[in-house]
């Protein structure tokens, strides 16, 4: 099962699209592996510097520089707080646009779990409220489910055509 390509998708033969598809921009933005686990750890609750740094097991310097990239895209926004007797320092959260990331993080959860099994145990995702498990799957808007090759990609030109 293949996804449909339609417009200027469908047409391009082997002309590269580079950075003119929106994959390869969210990859440019995000795909580096401390940046996800950044990102896995905010979803997981964590929000402040140094327990970022030791749950993903990165150096400072590559932490503060993937969480300022995260917040430079609008994934991330820093939130300042202050401990007693501390200076002001920041926290990362979510934003609305971070939110959205939410199948992604979650599809690559269910990814590995099912496909590179870990034998110190496994990971579950089960819905709150009703403890069912949670799948990641295509809907469109009309609330269908959909397998891959029922889905259209369409590019259009940026006149909209």
């Amino acid at each position: 099962m293949v996804l449909q390509l339609a417009g200027r998708l469908a047409d391009r033969g082997d002309v590269p699209l580079g950075d003119h598809c929106p994959i390869d921009r969210a990859l440019h933005a995000l795909a580096n592996r401390p940046a996800i686990l950044l990102l896995r750890e905010v979803f997981y609750g964590v929000s402040r510097f140094d327990p970022l740094v030791k749950r993903v097991g990165v150096t400072e310097a590559v932490a503060a520089q993937r969480l300022r990239e995260l917040v430079a895209i609008g994934v991330l926004a820093k939130r300042p707080y202050r401990e007693p007797g501390q200076r002001t320092r920041h926290e990362y959260v979510l934003t609305d646009r971070g939110r959205e990331l939410s199948p992604i993080v979650l599809g690559l959860l269910s990814w590995g779990e099912t496909h590179l099994p870990d034998d110190r145990g496994s990971v579950a995702m089960t819905h709150a409220g009703c403890d069912a498990a949670v799948r990641i799957s295509l809907h469109c808007e009309a609330g269908h489910e959909l397998r891959e090759d029922e889905v259209v990609v369409t590019g259009n030109t940026a006149e909209g055509g």
